[in-house]
């Protein structure tokens, strides 16, 4: 494959990036970007860690030109960091703090090295299409967190097909304001990557409460593009605020019912795109939730039946990538999604799932947030008992077993209910394995 330019070519005066109450061009940025690559010590990776956006994607675009690779950590705990630092040797953590975040690494801070505007004009690096780029961990939504490395051109391909749905979906390319975290494969490709490299408009904020979301966006000249989750859409919705025009929403990282995307494009107008995919094959394919049940894989991408387990196949990726969920594939590029392995369950011969029975629970009157779990499983994988955990300040348990009771098979009725002030979710709106285990061995350990 022959090697492909740091950047697209593009007017170097057109808008490119909000930052602070300023308007930052492509020129501009193709300038700090080559600054801070010159101004790089060698090393063979760095640990971004830079909190705005912009300079997050600085950081990234001046790494691939030194040909470092860059580690994005999911998370910011010390422990989780430290683990890191010990897997990965060599690390230079980039910030935009003025302390290093990782105490016991060489640290520089990118946002006070000032551009010199003469490399706006200068020529950008060939990159080669098999450079590995990023390393990023999955969420740990379903155990250890595991690494995965992408390679610039295959990234870049993934990139230009899923901007083909998302900017056809919204009617054009956008201003992207996204709420979800940056060093996640979601946040990484859908208000990183596809801003700076399909040509939209990117948004230095990373707002959460609903008020910041609708400020962001103000901030963004129209169209404009939402990048968000099924649980902060939610809580959007339900703020009830004034949002300026959004020409579409993208969903990810949950499952988002019809009624919450019906809910969206009444309430906001405009259509809502769910993505699929994963930290380990990247965005696979979309739907309009509220309009069709049948997912649609990117250009490029099929998928194929071998053996029993089924895989995405293409382009963007090295070698075949197995999908971790149960799927009726329809053609290779069609398919209607059941739910993740993992969280099938049989209960009583029955079958359902955990991302079903959660969106039956979070969508009862009166229940703020929820989730099923699975206290213990028996030696042959059977479910013998479910427990829920709550955020439901005006229900109580006869409450919500009547109105679980409506919609769910008796045998799916769980036999405890913890009625907890709040669930701890991460920056994707997710409940971590390990977080849910805690809350388990809190509440739940000795009874049966």
């Amino acid at each position: 494959m022959n090697p492909i330019p740091l950047l697209p070519a593009a007017d170097p005066a057109a808008d490119f990036a909000y930052v602070h109450g300023q308007v930052i061009n492509r020129g501009t940025f193709h300038a700090q970007v080559l600054t801070l690559a010159a101004a790089l010590p060698a090393h063979p990776r760095v640990l971004n860690m830079c909190n705005d956006r912009y300079w997050f994607a600085v950081a990234l675009f001046a790494a691939i030109a030194r040909n470092m690779l860059t580690i994005l950590p999911n998370s910011a705990a010390p422990e989780h960091l430290a683990a890191v630092a010990s897997e990965q040797a060599g690390l230079l953590v980039l910030g935009d703090q003025a302390e290093n975040p990782v105490p016991g690494l060489p640290y520089l801070q990118v946002d006070t090295l000032a551009a010199r505007m003469e490399l706006a004009a200068a020529p950008l690096p060939d990159i080669p299409y098999d450079q590995p780029v990023a390393c990023l961990y999955t969420s740990g939504s379903t155990g250890t967190p595991m690494p995965h490395f992408k390679t610039f051109g295959r990234l870049r391909l993934a990139i230009l097909a899923g901007a083909q749905r998302v900017w056809g979906a919204a009617g054009q390319a956008c201003s992207v304001v996204g709420t979800v975290p940056i060093r996640h494969m979601y946040g990484l490709e859908s208000s990183v990557l596809l801003p700076i490299l399909a040509g939209g408009r990117l948004s230095g904020r990373i707002p959460f409460f609903p008020a910041d979301i609708a400020d962001a966006l103000a901030q963004m000249p129209a169209p404009r593009l939402l990048v968000i989750t099924p649980f902060h859409l939610r809580k959007l919705l339900d703020a009830n605020i004034v949002l300026p025009p959004i020409a579409a929403i993208l969903s990810a990282t949950a499952p988002l019912s019809v009624e919450l995307a019906a809910q969206t494009r009444q309430q906001l107008g405009c259509p809502v795109l769910e993505i699929y995919g994963s930290t380990e094959t990247g965005q696979v394919a979309t739907r309009e939730t509220d309009v069709e049940t049948t997912w649609h894989t990117l250009q490029g991408i099929t998928l194929e039946q071998r053996d029993g387990e089924l895989w995405a196949v293409g382009e963007v990726y090295q070698t075949p990538q197995m999908l971790n969920d149960t799927v009726e594939l329809f053609s290779p590029q069609q398919f209607r999604l059941v739910d993740r392995k993992a969280n099938m369950i049989n209960v009583a011969g029955k079958r359902s799932s955990l991302s079903f029975l959660n969106a039956v629970l979070t969508g009862l009157p009166g229940v703020v947030d929820g989730v099923y779990c699975v206290p213990e499983r028996g030696s042959d994988e059977v479910v013998e008992r479910l427990a829920v955990f709550v955020v439901a300040p005006t229900l109580d348990r006869t409450a919500i077993l009547a109105g679980l009771r409506q919609h769910l098979d008796s045998v799916f009725l769980p036999r405890h209910i913890v009625f907890v002030d709040a669930l701890p979710r991460d920056g994707n709106g997710k409940i971590l394995a390990r977080t849910l285990q805690e809350l388990i061995v809190r509440h739940l350990s000795g009874n049966h």
